[in-house]
Formats: structure tokens, C-alpha cells, sequence
């Protein structure tokens, strides 16, 4: 499996942002970077987890604190919904018993 990298600088440039943001990410364990030859990129999979990110910056002026406490409630959100729907699956069989 082949994985798409994106130069950090090329993602900055486009976005008008400063690579501090994206290596303060990185600090929060929030995102994942690759180092090749000394350059470090991000694969297309995290871009949209890095878009959500940088509006949470941008737009409503949140910092790294700020989003890294919204990503792990979201996480936490996501597993209980997940945990919901396999407790519905579960339910439904017992039902039709």
C-alpha cells in the first residue's frame, strides 16, 4: 500500500499558517508526522483531522490546549456511540429470541 505524503511547508504555505502549529499538533500527539531526509510531511489520511484542527484554531481563535481537549472529547464521544450501536445490535438479537 502506497501512502500520499504532504510536505508540512506545502500545507503551510497553501493554509498561510505557521509550521508552529502543525509541530505544536504533533506535540499534542494529535497528529502524526513522517520525517523524510530530514523533511517532515503528513499523509493525505490525517488532512481532514488537520483541516477540523486549524479551523478550531482559526476560526474560533482555540488554541493547542483547547483543541486538544475537543479531540479527546470527541474520541470519547465517538467510542460511546459505537458502544451504543453494539449494545442495540446485541439487544435486537436478544429480543428475537
Amino acid at each position: 500500500m502506497e501512502t500520499h505524503l504532504i510536505h508540512i511547508k506545502d500545507f503551510c504555505s497553501g493554509h498561510e499558517i505557521d509550521i508552529a502549529f502543525i509541530t505544536g499538533l504533533q506535540k499534542y500527539d494529535l497528529i502524526e508526522l513522517h520525517v523524510v531526509d530530514d523533511d517532515q510531511f503528513i499523509t493525505i489520511e490525517e488532512l481532514p483531522k488537520l483541516e477540523r484542527m486549524l479551523r478550531l484554531h482559526q476560526d474560533l481563535h482555540i488554541n493547542l490546549e483547547g483543541i486538544d481537549a475537543i479531540h479527546n472529547l470527541l474520541e470519547r464521544t465517538n467510542r460511546m456511540h459505537e458502544e451504543i450501536n453494539l449494545l442495540r445490535l446485541r439487544l435486537a438479537k436478544f429480543e428475537s429470541l
